[in-house]
């Protein structure tokens, strides 16, 4: 045993000299208070937080779950197949099916282990299949698609031009899907979805979409950039979750009848897999149907993220640019940026987790902020003055 503890020691010492290391900052949210939290006993501010409408705290949200662990308990009884599948799960799939204008919908444990079922399932079971994937693309997408041993080609970032030379280059008759991300959660960026699923339809190949930084934030409904454009017909599979915009946890899928079954029918993450509890899909179903109606929250985030941008350009800090509500800092160093994103905690009072490799490459370390609805005009100034401070002490 020896000589495996200190072969596995010997890597985590090299991760460490790289300041690759990931230290897990533990918190405790406040139910009512978001976006405070205590940190060893402190009062702090996120400022990098994935729930980005607090719905998790939502009273619509809470009253659900409540609802539903008093009702049905506290477990789902088993994998879908077995004794899993409830009331709950068949509504929500209905609603997500609704919210993307599609036939079908299938809910996942979460966002990655859906991406990971449904590439690596398709990919592989689709004869030949080839697919071309953004060279952003999230990791979950990544492992679908290296799991189901089908050929890949990796076009360069939203470039379209590339994409299509890619395209271009394999027989017509080949299977293809297209994968790609509305919302890169990293750099913020979009992507020209119309022009992707052009090329698809051009090149006869399946277009998939991971909206999981968009849902609940974009579209008239909530749908993200999709329904925001009016595509969602244009879009073969999109892929979302619930544990950013919607406040809670678990995945899904929506597509046709006909994709949707064979997935359900054929991805081992779905079928091995126990189905979510009655109280967080319950949760799930009722943040989906009131972000369907309320423009609220939107409206909100969108002025917030428009203050923060204007205030970290008035100060002179540098963020990349974006249409979207990410706004990354970039610091470009592993070390500093841990020291920084420490600084910050310890020092202001701000949470602000630092995004270093494999997350990022190396060398875009980054701070990435993520406003919401609730940080007012007080804690935008004090986060803006102290990164700035923060910044010059450790430049």
């Amino acid at each position: 045993m020896d000589i495996y503890e200190s072969i596995l020691a010997e890597q985590l010492d090299a991760l460490k000299q790289r300041g690759e290391y990931r230290i897990f900052i533990e918190l405790e949210r406040l139910a009512g208070q978001f976006p405070y939290a205590l940190h060893q006993g402190k009062k702090i501010v996120m400022w990098c937080s994935n729930d980005y409408l607090g719905m998790s705290q939502h009273p619509v949200v809470i009253s659900a779950m409540k609802e539903a662990l008093e009702k049905s308990g506290a477990g789902s009884g088993g994998t879908r197949n077995i004794s899993g599948t409830q009331h709950y799960h068949k509504a929500l799939e209905q609603e997500l099916a609704g919210l993307h204008a599609k036939e079908a919908a299938l809910l996942f444990s979460s966002g990655y282990v859906a991406n990971q079922a449904a590439l690596s399932t398709l990919a592989s079971k689709l004869p030949d299949c080839v697919v071309f994937s953004d060279s952003e693309n999230h990791a979950s997408l990544i492992h679908g698609i290296r799991e189901s041993g089908a050929e890949k080609h990796i076009f360069k970032h939203n470039n379209l031009e590339h994409l299509e030379a890619l395209l271009k280059a394999t027989a017509l008759d080949k299977p293809k899907i297209i994968v790609f991300e509305s919302v890169y959660s990293m750099s913020g960026s979009v992507a020209p979805i119309k022009e992707v699923c052009q090329l698809a339809k051009r090149y006869q190949a399946l277009s998939y979409l991971d909206e999981v930084h968009a849902v609940g934030l974009y579209g008239p409904e909530g749908g993200g950039i999709a329904q925001e454009l009016g595509l969602q017909d244009q879009v073969d599979i999109i892929c979302a979750n619930f544990g950013k915009a919607y406040g809670v946890m678990g995945g899904y899928i929506a597509a046709s009848n006909t994709v949707v079954d064979f997935v359900r029918s054929f991805a081992g993450p779905f079928i091995f897999t126990t189905s979510l509890p009655p109280d967080v899909v319950a949760g799930a179903l009722a943040s989906v149907r009131y972000l369907r109606h309320s423009q609220t929250e939107r409206a909100a985030l969108k002025q917030v993220v428009a203050k923060v941008k204007s205030a970290l350009k008035a100060a002179n800090i540098p963020y990349l640019e974006s249409p979207s509500h990410m706004v990354p800092v970039i610091i470009g160093n592993a070390e500093k940026c841990r020291a920084i994103s420490h600084s910050l905690l310890n020092d202001y009072g701000i949470y602000v987790q630092a995004v270093n490799y494999p997350t990022v490459a190396k060398g875009s370390e980054r701070l990435r902020i993520t406003p919401s609805p609730f940080h007012t005009d007080e804690m935008i100034a004090h986060l803006v003055s102290s990164l700035k401070e923060a910044l010059s002490l450790l430049s």
